[in-house]
């Protein structure tokens, strides 16, 4: 049988076998080789076609691709489309005479052609949520971290603690908002119940504009901490045994072998987590539409609110079309750094 290297040299010097000498004779005419050191004939093309992992899998990959493309990829396309016009919700969209009206109002306000009302623009919308996304993602990565640290010291009932911690993500954002909206009664609520006990309250935070961005916040972080302490406690238990023994013999503490020596090394979990709670916090429309509806007050108004307010209470279809753009791009704009990492290290 011929060595693969010893073919694919043969290829790259016109079929000449390595020492130089004439083409071989299984070479000679100019055909190519087989794995096996063969002559690769018409019909082992036509089967070679036919026998590709990709060909042969394609009833499984290719109807659901086909799905994703129309129902998901094809509704995005239209949406951007639907964006430039001026549909309103009713009759059918003038695809004619596109432009970026719907944009500017978003960014400048004013009276649009497709309404006589004025239309404010989106940055307090928009500041809303990259404060809420700042704000969750970075105490729920602290405390994911935190719980990881704690629950890697190999304590009793290990797995009943990761269950219990983890348990808050499997509920939807429904079922939290009013689990949350019971916590924060000021009659009845636990946690006015408990700042009673210390002589405080009761306190008003569903209705307070100052603490309304702060309860979702906190309510997520509730939900979703969990999830972060599994991913960084899946990377500290890929760090090596060694790595914690060098630390302790080169006399660190506690605090400085975890700060110097091992959190430096959980850099692909943090990015993995943070991405993941990012785009959760891009799409709590349901937790504050089930807190406050559709109109959640200046101070809690997120673009996902907004956006739903336009289109399905305003009726100004095209313009809740372009916040769901920018929603878009926010969305893109942090999961394509992390594809793009992930394909360069090889994972994709």
């Amino acid at each position: 049988m011929h060595n693969p290297l010893t073919i694919l040299r043969r290829r790259l010097s016109g079929g000449r076998n390595t020492r130089g000498g004439e083409p071989s004779d299984a070479n000679r005419d100019g055909s190519d080789l087989r794995a096996d050191g063969g002559e690769v004939t018409a019909a082992d093309e036509g089967e070679s076609f036919f026998q590709r992992d990709s060909v042969r899998s394609a009833p499984f990959w290719l109807p659901p691709a086909l799905l994703i493309g129309v129902f998901v990829y094809g509704a995005i396309a239209w949406n951007i489309v639907l964006s430039l016009t001026d549909f309103t919700g009713l009759g059918t969209p003038d695809y004619s005479s596109l432009d970026f009206e719907n944009y500017v109002i978003a960014f400048q306000g004013g009276t649009p052609s497709w309404s006589d009302l004025t239309v404010d623009p989106i940055w307090n919308s928009l500041g809303n949520t990259v404060i809420l996304i700042v704000a969750f993602t970075a105490v729920c990565l602290a405390l994911g971290l935190l719980l990881a640290i704690l629950v890697d010291q190999e304590i009793r009932f290990e797995n009943t603690f990761r269950t219990i911690y983890l348990l808050p993500m499997s509920l939807s954002f429904v079922v939290t908002a009013k689990f949350w909206l019971y916590m924060y009664n000021p009659q009845t609520g636990l946690i006015n119940i408990a700042l009673g006990v210390v002589g405080i309250g009761p306190v008003e935070i569903i209705q307070n504009p100052d603490l309304k961005l702060a309860a979702v916040a906190f309510a997520l972080v509730w939900q979703f901490s969990g999830y972060a302490m599994v991913v960084y406690l899946a990377g500290l238990r890929a760090i090596p045994d060694s790595h914690f023994e060098a630390a302790r013999v080169d006399g660190a503490s506690t605090v400085k072998m975890y700060w110097r020596v091992i959190i430096p090394q959980l850099r692909t979990a943090t990015v993995s987590a943070l991405v993941v709670l990012t785009v959760f916090a891009l799409k709590a429309f349901d937790f504050l539409y089930s807190m406050y509806g559709y109109q959640p007050g200046p101070s809690a108004d997120i673009l996902a609110t907004r956006m739903v307010r336009e289109a399905y209470s305003n009726g100004n279809w095209a313009y809740g079309s372009a916040i769901a753009v920018v929603l878009f791009l926010m969305a893109l704009a942090i999961v394509s750094p992390y594809i793009y990492s992930q394909y360069k290290r090889g994972a994709l």
